[in-house]
Parts: structure tokens; C-alpha cells; sequence
């Protein structure tokens, strides 16, 4: 994470973010589940949490009003303009991709599996073998 430019790193899975972290204006939350009530105390009064997995029962809403934050849920859809743009961020070495593992379109199933674990550090990538003739 320090790579990518993190001043500071939680491993979430040893330490508790909300017991380490304060006074943040932002958490983008890929996790869910009990770490958004971790993240809630991360927060200072007026910061936003976002997480990119939708809300459920379980996302605690009376405690992030008692806290004064918001939280929103955000949902990208791709279109050609941003993807330009991301296009050229990665061209210019601004934006890194980080690929975790590889694997044939034919083992899709185990993919999905190890992205269900989420445990994954970047991405899962499946690559479809052009048919015979074509590029």
C-alpha cells in the first residue's frame, strides 16, 4: 500500500481500523459487512464513508447520524469517455494496476472462488484464448 502512496497501513485483518485510525475525512470501503462500523470511528464529524458494495441490514445508519457522517454507496458505470481517461492515466504512470492472479477463462469457477474469499491484493483476470483464424 505504501507504493500506491498510503501515508498509513491497517492490516485489517490483525488490527482494528477503527481502534488505529481518527480523524479522517474519507474511507473507501471495498470490504463491507462489520468493517463499516469500524470505519464509522475512523471518521471526523462532517467526513464521508463510500463504499463501493451496496448497504444492507447489517450497516449501522443510526450510529453514522450519532457520529455526524455520511455514508453513500457508489455504483461506476463504465463509458467510453472515462474509460479514456483511465486509459491515459495508466499510459502516463499515474494509475497502477495491480493484478493478484491470472486465470484461463476455462477456470472461472476458481477465480470466483478466490475473489469470494477476499483475501485478493489487486485484481483477478480471466483471458479468453482468440478462436482459431482471428487476432
Amino acid at each position: 500500500m505504501r507504493t500506491l502512496g498510503a501515508d498509513e497501513v491497517v492490516d485489517y485483518r490483525t488490527q482494528d481500523v477503527g481502534d488505529t485510525v481518527r480523524d479522517v475525512d474519507a474511507v473507501l470501503d471495498g470490504i463491507g459487512g462489520p468493517t463499516w462500523a469500524r470505519s464509522l470511528r475512523t471518521l471526523r464529524r462532517g467526513g464521508t464513508l463510500v463504499s463501493i458494495l451496496p448497504f444492507d441490514d447489517t450497516f449501522p445508519v443510526r450510529r453514522a447520524e450519532e457520529l455526524g457522517v455520511r455514508a453513500v454507496f457508489m455504483l461506476v458505470e463504465p463509458d467510453r469517455q472515462g474509460l479514456r481517461e483511465i486509459s491515459a492515466l495508466i499510459e502516463d504512470g499515474r494509475l497502477r494496476v495491480i493484478v493478484d492472479t491470472v486465470f484461463p477463462l476455462e477456470q472461472a469457477a476458481q477465480a470466483h472462488a478466490l475473489g469470494e474469499k477476499g483475501r485478493t491484493t489487486g485484481k483477478i483476470v480471466l483471458t479468453v484464448d482468440s478462436a482459431p483464424g482471428r487476432p
